[in-house]
């Protein structure tokens, strides 16, 4: 019986340690969603907590505001400037990622939008110019 203990000990030791490495190295991925990110980083935390070791709500805000993509690095110096991660709690910085990365994606639409339009307009006003050309030369 004490063998077996101390083997299922040892396997339990090596599976957290696996996870410890997973949550070291993970980081958000280009094109990843604010949502993703956090059900893979929670996910995971979910998993070393079931092996005993329950990484706190620091411990993980830490990590997350540390592994954003640079395209957020804005976004986590101003909660870092603004905010006192000791105390932030997880589902508050998702909250405030998930607002500022809803607003980049409007104005990315936004700037789309105004593209198009600005394209349609611009071959509209060529169009228009060369015929007026056309006519004064005839």
């Amino acid at each position: 019986m004490k063998q077996k203990y101390q083997g299922s000990t040892r396997v339990k030791r090596a599976h957290l340690q696996a996870l410890r490495k997973e949550f070291e190295m993970l980081h958000m991925k280009a094109g990843e969603s604010v949502n993703e990110y956090f059900a893979r980083v929670l996910s995971l935390a979910n998993k070393m907590k079931i092996n005993d070791e329950n990484k706190g709500d620091v411990e993980v805000v830490e990590k997350i505001l540390r592994s954003m993509t640079p395209k957020i690095d804005y976004i986590v110096c101003s909660i870092d400037e603004s905010k006192d991660t000791t105390i932030l709690i997880i589902d508050e910085l998702q909250s405030s990622l998930l607002v500022h990365e809803q607003r980049m994606s409007s104005h990315v639409e936004e700037e789309h939008a105004l593209k198009i339009t600005h394209g349609e307009q611009s071959g509209g006003r060529s169009q228009g110019r060369e015929s007026f050309k056309g006519r004064g030369r005839g």
